[in-house]
C-alpha cells in the first residue's frame, strides 16, 4: 500500500538546528524571542521616529501578542520569524501614517471601481487573481510591496529595487530553510499579494492565523474588531502605493476573509466590484485546513491536524453565514459576478472572458495572449501536487455539508 503523505511542512537541517538551539536556550530560563507588546511599540516607534499613536492598529497588536503568549506555543523558529515580521509590520505602518500626514493630497485620489477577488480558500482566487493581473488595465498590489511598503514604489526603480531585493533574497532563505514549502503554498516576491497583508499593517488580518494556532485572536478577530476601520486603512494603503506613480485603469484585490466584510467593503468602496468563486465546502474546508496545518507545522512542533479541521469549519461557516446574511441585506446583485471552481478549472480564459463581459471591460487581443502565456507558464501542478483527506482532519462529509446548510441552498440557485 502507498504511504500517505506527510501533513507537515519538511524542515531543513539548518532550520531543525535553529530549534535546538532556541529550545536550549529556553530550557535554562532564556527566550529572546518572547513577545511584549509595549515594549515592540515603544522601540519601533523610537526606531521610526513616530510619536504619535494608532489605537486600532496597537490594540490589535496586543490582541494578537496575547493570544500568541497564551495559546500558539511557537518553536523557537516561530517566535523568530513571527517577532521580525510583527517589528516590520509596525515600522512601515509608522512610516506610511508619516508620509500621509505629510502629504495630504495623497487620501483625495480616487480610488475607482475597485475589483475584489473574493471566495472561500482554495476555490482558485490566488490563480484568477495572478491570471488577470495579466492585464495592464489592472494594478494589483505585490508581495514585496505588502511587505516592505516604505519608501513608496516608483515607477523607473519598481521592478528593481532594494525592497523587492530583499524579499527575493529572503523568500529565497525560505524555500532554502523549507525545501517543499512551494508545494504547498505559491509565494513570489513580485506575484500579486492578498489584502490580508494589507489588512495586517491594522493588526486586524487572518495572516496570523495561517501561521499559529490563535483562537482568542480569531474570535475577536471576528466579533470584535473594527472593521470598517481597516478598511479605511486598506483604501489609504491603495492610496499611498498609486501616489508613487505606479498606476492602473483599475485596482484588483483579493482575499477570501472580505466575506465576512462586505458591508465595510460597500461602505468604503462604493463602486467596488465582487468577484465570487464558488467550490463545494466539503472539498474547500479540508483543502484550507490542510494548508494551514501544514503552514503552522512550521512554526510550532504542536500542530494538530484534527483541531485545525474543526477550527475551519466552524470558522468558514460563520464567514459564510454572514456573507449571505450581507449580501441580501446589501442588494447589489449587479456589482457581482458568481464563478464555479469547475468552470475555471475547465477553462480559465473562458472563465475570465466572463468576467469582462458582465463588467463590460474591453479585453484586447494581447491581452487574451499574456493570459495564455501565463497559463502555459504555469501549469496546475507546476510546483507539484498537495494530497489530503478528510479523515485527517477529523471531519466527514455529513458534518462539512450540515454547518454549509445555507450556503449549500445558494449554490444550487448559481
Amino acid at each position: 500500500m502507498e504511504k500517505a503523505p506527510s501533513l507537515s511542512i519538511q524542515r531543513s537541517s539548518m532550520l531543525n538546528g535553529i530549534n535546538r538551539t532556541g529550545k536550549v536556550l529556553r530550557s535554562v530560563g532564556i527566550d529572546p524571542f518572547r513577545l511584549d507588546a509595549d515594549r515592540i511599540i515603544k522601540k519601533v516607534k523610537k526606531r521610526a521616529s513616530f510619536s504619535g499613536r494608532l489605537e486600532n492598529a496597537e490594540n490589535g497588536l496586543r490582541e494578537m501578542i496575547k493570544s500568541i503568549n497564551e495559546e500558539a506555543q511557537p518553536n523557537p523558529f516561530g517566535s523568530l520569524a513571527v517577532k521580525k515580521l510583527i517589528e516590520r509590520t509596525l515600522y512601515d505602518r509608522y512610516k506610511i501614517e508619516q508620509v500621509l500626514a505629510q502629504n495630504s493630497e495623497i487620501e483625495q485620489a480616487e480610488i475607482k471601481e475597485p475589483v475584489f477577488i473574493i471566495g472561500m480558500p482554495r476555490t482558485g482566487t490566488t490563480i484568477l487573481h495572478a491570471l488577470m493581473h495579466e492585464d495592464p488595465a489592472h494594478r494589483s498590489p505585490l508581495a514585496w510591496e505588502c511587505l516592505l511598503p516604505y519608501p513608496v514604489p516608483k515607477p523607473d526603480t519598481f521592478n528593481d529595487n532594494p525592497q523587492l531585493n530583499t524579499v527575493k533574497k529572503e523568500f529565497k532563505q525560505l524555500f532554502k530553510l523549507v525545501p517543499d514549502f512551494q508545494r504547498k503554498h505559491f509565494m513570489a516576491a513580485d506575484s500579486p499579494q492578498e489584502c490580508l497583508t494589507i489588512n495586517n499593517f491594522d493588526f486586524n488580518s487572518f495572516q496570523i492565523s495561517a501561521q499559529l494556532y490563535v483562537p482568542s485572536y480569531m474570535d475577536w478577530f471576528a466579533n470584535r474588531a473594527d472593521r470598517l476601520a481597516t478598511m479605511r486603512f486598506h483604501k489609504r494603503f491603495l492610496q499611498y502605493l498609486q501616489s508613487g506613480g505606479v498606476k492602473a485603469e483599475r485596482w484588483l484585490l483579493k482575499t477570501p476573509v472580505h466575506l465576512m466584510r462586505l458591508d465595510e467593503l460597500f461602505e468604503v468602496y462604493p463602486d467596488a466590484r465582487i468577484v465570487m468563486t464558488h467550490r463545494q465546502p466539503t472539498n474547500v474546508v479540508t483543502s484550507t485546513a490542510s494548508l494551514i496545518s501544514s503552514v503552522r507545522s512550521l512554526y510550532s512542533d504542536h500542530e494538530d491536524p484534527v483541531r485545525t479541521g474543526y477550527e475551519q469549519l466552524e470558522m468558514w461557516s460563520l464567514y459564510f453565514e454572514r456573507f449571505l446574511e450581507s449580501r441580501k441585506r446589501l442588494d447589489k446583485e449587479d456589482r457581482f459576478i458568481n464563478l464555479k471552481f469547475e468552470d475555471f478549472i475547465d477553462d480559465q480564459v473562458a472563465t475570465v472572458r466572463k468576467i469582462y463581459e458582465r463588467f463590460n471591460w474591453p479585453l484586447s487581443n494581447s491581452t487574451l495572449v499574456r493570459f495564455e502565456n501565463f497559463i502555459a507558464r504555469n501549469p496546475r501542478d507546476k510546483n507539484g501536487l498537495h494530497f489530503y483527506q478528510m479523515k485527517d482532519f477529523g471531519l466527514d462529509k455529513e458534518m462539512v455539508d450540515t454547518k454549509f446548510k445555507h450556503y449549500n441552498e445558494f449554490l444550487k440557485q448559481l
